[in-house]
């Protein structure tokens, strides 16, 4: 059967429009969903204690999540254009209610680790949200939209350990899951009262679904260069975020995990600029804004080998200078390769979206290996090192001069 648009294929949706409400629901949904990779993180100390296990046991808890989370873009992610988006939303949200629930209940660490496995593979309705908004957004605006619904999931990643981190502390670890459960709950109300149905684009069995992600990357160079740069981008990004704690804590300033939490929050700040560039992408077009974003975290990642050389409150000051900026170039980039994205194939947005994700969490996984390595090794150089050179690597991708493949 081949891939081809359904007749009338125009959503119910896009004839309702994109009313502010919603968009503001669809942000607030793509952050809430994707929080939940990222809650048990602070809490593992705690875990150990409690539950009793192992350290390396409980670590097993984020691992499983995440886990869950590239499964499910893989297997799960490409549906939304097989079926009305509106119903897998739904259907993620409610399983991802009683994983959630499940876990604040579990007696022992198994019963956590299975929750984990579910909560990951169920939070990639987060990127049905997105593809979401793509498709409701008008053309001319779509850089834009895009651009807020990722500011909202973005900061659902930044602000969800400093959330889990004063939850769990104050009222403890099952607390943190239950709270999850209940944004959840509310999340899936209002999707349930507020969002449209969406045609599907497609008539694909699910394995000609998933055997036409290989084919999508076969026939568009622009997603293998979104995806590679981005992956690249992602590795330095990921490095930094998965070696702060521990280099404040054993470095040379002695801060506890609340100063790594302070510093999401800094990273935050850059994450709110990404709407400035989907309006960029919209008026300039995204190559432009992908180049100057992968610029603008290059010089962030090369400032921060200055670091070993500075007195303390000076370095302190611009780690989240270059926090900031960082994550700016980071989330504009990524902003501007998914307007590149969204408009190759309308009709396959879901599968294109799992497509890049997929390769921006081989990205992410590989820094964090890679920068736990080079701290032990080499120390903060080598994780700024590492940074820089990855984010070069994205920029001469971006500057390549792409080449039209040869017409058969």
């Amino acid at each position: 059967m081949t891939d081809i648009p359904l007749p009338h294929s125009q959503t119910s949706a896009h004839r309702t429009g994109l009313s502010p409400a919603l968009l503001g629901l669809l942000a607030t949904g793509a952050g809430l969903s994707v929080a939940n990779l990222y809650y048990s993180q602070p809490l593992l100390g705690t875990l150990a204690s409690a539950l009793p296990a192992l350290a390396a046991d409980v670590g097993l808890i984020p691992t499983l999540t995440q886990l869950g989370y590239a499964l499910g873009l893989l297997l799960l992610a490409p549906l939304g254009d097989r079926f009305d988006r509106r119903r897998i939303i739904l259907a993620k949200l409610a399983v991802l209610l009683l994983a959630l629930l499940g876990a604040s209940l579990a007696p022992g660490l198994h019963g956590l680790l299975l929750a984990s496995l579910v909560t990951g593979l169920a939070a990639t309705v987060a990127q049905d949200l997105v593809p979401a908004a793509a498709t409701l957004a008008p053309p001319a605006e779509r850089g834009r939209i895009v651009g807020t619904v990722m500011t909202g999931l973005l900061l659902g990643i930044l602000l969800s350990r400093v959330v889990s981190g004063l939850v769990g502390e104050w009222l403890g670890w099952r607390a943190v899951y239950l709270f999850a459960a209940l944004s959840i709950a509310a999340i899936g109300v209002a999707v349930w009262r507020g969002l449209p149905a969406f045609a599907a684009t497609t008539q694909l069995s699910y394995p000609a679904l998933l055997g036409s992600l290989g084919a999508l990357w076969r026939r568009h160079a622009a997603l293998r260069r979104a995806t590679l740069a981005q992956a690249l981008l992602s590795v330095g990004f990921s490095a930094f975020w998965s070696t702060l704690a521990l280099y404040l804590h054993a470095g040379p300033f002695q801060l506890g995990s609340a100063a790594a939490g302070a510093f999401g929050l800094a990273g935050a700040a850059g994450a709110l600029a990404a709407p400035w560039a989907g309006r960029l992408a919209d008026r300039h077009g995204s190559e432009w804004v992908t180049r100057l974003g992968i610029g603008l975290a290059a010089l962030a990642f090369a400032s921060l080998l200055l670091l070993p050389w500075l007195p303390g409150v000076t370095g302190l000051v611009l780690l989240a200078l270059a926090t900031v900026v960082f994550d700016l170039g980071v989330q504009a980039t990524l902003i501007a390769h998914q307007a590149q994205v969204y408009g190759l194939e309308p009709e396959a947005r879901s599968r294109l979206n799992a497509v890049l994700f997929t390769g921006m969490f081989i990205g992410m996984a590989s820094g964090a290996a890679l920068g736990s390595l080079l701290l032990a090794r080499l120390g903060w150089s080598g994780v700024a090192g590492l940074a820089l050179a990855t984010a070069l690597l994205a920029l001469v991708v971006r500057l390549w001069p792409a080449r039209p493949r040869p017409v058969r």
